[in-house]
């Protein structure tokens, strides 16, 4: 049953202007400049320059005002726009711009594109210099195109023999598949077409030049690789009967081979991150001086062009196709307002936050030294400057700062913290310096166990146990003891 009554509560929005701020805190100084460009795009009361050459000219509202006291019957004294001046073009000669009319004198200034040969279309032009049949060539091409970008074939032959019935009308049998994978596995780089690990340096081997380490390096792969990938080398030396030093010198061989053959010949279309940094904070005497990038403040303003529409609108704002225009102008000019708004707040939140995280880690910017760092939460950060943490993250987010000591992302300075023996609270990236130094420095022959590492960081004052120890040599991509094993 349907009722109708009256209620009243309570609620929280954003304003467009606190959404648009919240997005352009979180965009790095790389992207920012995109984002004002196309702001500008879109917005044509926006404009790049500096705002002080238009002080004294009249905002949109001192415009309407004005013109409300000129009288709704005054005559309209500008002149119509002459629509010919909108399409008269530059001083280009018309014959330009005809297709085909330049002369024979003049410079091309067109940028060529020069399109990259792929992988595949290597292999494939190898294969075509192969003395083999059409029937294996055109086998060996469909594996070819099954590879993926490390060189490797990781489909089953089987499938494959599925899909040329299916797909291609085309029957073979995997003896047929196998053929012409010897001869996919025979082409340059060495490697490609392997299954596996194994098959891929194995290949690799057997291209080498016929020598002693190159006899053990090949029977180890083919014989012992599950015991070489674990590191125990006790049980090859004992199986193959040979010295320590024959086996280094295999191992060195091993590792020199390349495991990703499809890289070595492949493009990569990965697009490369330029890192900009945001802010730049600089020892100098002791003093830390903080400055942000000046790509971060760029110099925009309100057209004073469409200001001056806005005024000339305004004297007849009772005909209807004025007044929407009248609207859509002070629309436009709103809109540019917010965004430099937008802009100055984000200059301010930025250098707040960072001067606040600056002062926070200072022993850190003076020094370099990571055992200097003191814990360092958002929440630290937002009761410091009187932000919610929210608005910390999204300035910590993707942000970079320059320093004597090298540029770092800003999260780098957030860490949990823990209490050492003393009763002082340290961060978790002091502990973690120390861990990584120590085993810098370990014995590769004899690598320390994590109840080892446990027992140091305790005889040093921090009493942590032994899954967090495991928990932080994970975080820095450091393998356990048995795979840091070396000769």
């Amino acid at each position: 049953m349907l009722k109708q009554g009256l209620f009243q509560k309570l609620q929280q929005k954003l304003s467009p202007q606190q959404i648009q701020l919240m997005k352009l805190l979180q965009v790095p100084t790389a992207e920012l400049e995109q984002r004002v460009k196309q702001e500008i795009e879109e917005n044509p009361a926006l404009e790049e320059g500096d705002d002080h050459d238009d002080e004294d000219a009249p905002t949109e509202d001192q415009a309407i005002a004005e013109n409300e006291d000129l009288g709704e019957n005054e005559e309209n004294e500008r002149d119509d726009f002459d629509l010919s001046d909108y399409f008269q073009d530059d001083d280009t000669p018309d014959y330009k711009l005809s297709v085909q009319n330049s002369g024979p004198d003049e410079e091309e200034r067109e940028i060529p594109l020069s399109g990259g040969t792929s992988f595949q279309e290597i292999l494939k032009a190898q294969l075509a210099l192969r003395d083999i049949d059409e029937r294996t060539e055109m086998l060996a091409e469909n594996l070819v195109g099954n590879l993926d970008e490390d060189g490797y074939l990781r489909r089953e032959l089987d499938a494959i023999v599925n899909d040329l019935a299916f797909t291609q009308n085309v029957i073979c049998d995997k003896a047929d598949l196998e053929r012409a994978l010897r001869e996919v596995q025979a082409l340059d780089p060495a490697g490609v077409g392997a299954r596996d690990l194994r098959e891929c340096l194995l290949i690799q081997v057997a291209r080498l030049p016929h020598s002693l380490e190159q006899r053990v390096a090949h029977e180890i792969l083919d014989k012992h690789f599950e015991a070489f990938s674990k590191k125990h080398y006790e049980r090859i030396l004992d199986r193959l009967e040979i010295d320590e030093e024959a086996l280094k010198e295999a191992i060195d061989l091993i590792v020199r081979l390349n495991p990703k053959p499809g890289n070595t010949m492949r493009e990569t279309d990965k697009p490369t991150q330029e890192i900009i940094p945001d802010f730049a904070v600089m020892a100098i005497d002791g003093q830390l001086e903080l400055s942000l990038n000046g790509r971060n403040a760029p110099e925009l303003r309100v057209s004073r062009a469409y200001r001056d529409m806005m005024k000339e609108y305004a004297r007849n704002k009772k005909d209807k196709d004025q007044r929407e225009a009248l609207q859509f102008i002070k629309q436009k000019l709103d809109s540019a307002k917010w965004f430099i708004d937008a802009i100055k707040q984000r200059q301010n939140t930025l250098l707040v936050t960072m001067e606040a995280i600056m002062e926070h880690q200072r022993e850190f910017f003076l020094t370099g030294d990571e055992t200097k760092m003191r814990p360092m939460i958002l929440k630290d950060i937002a009761e410091r400057v009187g932000l919610d943490i929210s608005t910390i993250s999204r300035v910590a987010n993707s942000k970079y700062v320059q320093t004597n000591y090298g540029t770092f992302l800003l999260k780098f300075f957030f860490s949990e913290s823990l209490t050492n023996e003393a009763g002082e609270e340290v961060s978790t990236r002091e502990v973690k310096k120390i861990l990584k130094d120590a085993i810098d420095a370990e014995e590769k022959r004899k690598p320390l166990t994590d109840d080892e590492l446990t027992a140091m960081l305790k005889a040093k004052g921090y009493n942590i146990a032994r899954r967090t120890v495991a928990k932080y040599r994970e975080q820095l991509n450091i393998a356990v003891a048995r795979l840091r094993k070396e000769l």
